[in-house]
């Protein structure tokens, strides 16, 4: 056994040789913040396969009553120049989102929903909604709707909110 202690401080000394405390924490950042980054995309990465239809929508998508915005906080991006699917021209759309569940009148099924913040111009001012169903405190940000979610794209400053469909939620 004498062998094997002996490999293992030989093998742990040259490790300690070779690498820095530095280099060895920027790599451990590097692996904790890049999993990070994928966690809120896993349910769109599931969703986004085709297999999930687009519900039957009735109602007025520039109403902050429109079942799709249980869950918004911020302008809607159809009274700015965009969709509920798209960013208004000029603004980018950011990979990291808040989720929400929202249940649609019209077929009585829930749908998850993405809430992308669309960046890169000023507040657009039309159509603020408020709706804070199910909201949960910061310290769960993944469904928190009180973070600017523009800090994975070119600019951090915020326009408005889209509310994609991206799947239909299990049933409790």
């Amino acid at each position: 056994m004498k062998w094997l202690d002996r490999l293992t401080e030989a093998q742990t000394r040259n490790v300690a040789q070779n690498t820095s405390r530095r280099g060895f924490l920027r790599k451990m950042a590097g692996v904790v913040i890049g999993g990070a980054a994928v966690v809120p995309l896993l349910p769109v990465a599931r969703a986004a396969d085709g297999s999930n239809p687009a519900p039957a929508e009735t109602g007025d998508p520039n109403s902050c009553e429109y079942w799709r915005y249980c869950a918004i906080d911020g302008f809607l991006c159809g009274c700015c120049g965009g969709s509920m699917n798209t960013c208004p021209p000029g603004t980018e759309m950011s990979p990291i989102t808040w989720i929400g569940t929202c249940e649609n009148p019209d077929d009585g099924k829930h749908y998850i929903i993405s809430y992308n913040d669309c960046c890169g111009k000023s507040s657009c001012g039309n159509c603020l909604c408020m709706r804070s169903e199910r909201d949960r405190p910061v310290y769960r940000p993944n469904v928190s709707n009180d973070i600017n979610w523009c800090l994975g794209t070119k600019s951090a400053v915020y326009n408005c909110s889209t509310a994609i469909v991206i799947g239909t939620a299990l049933d409790k």
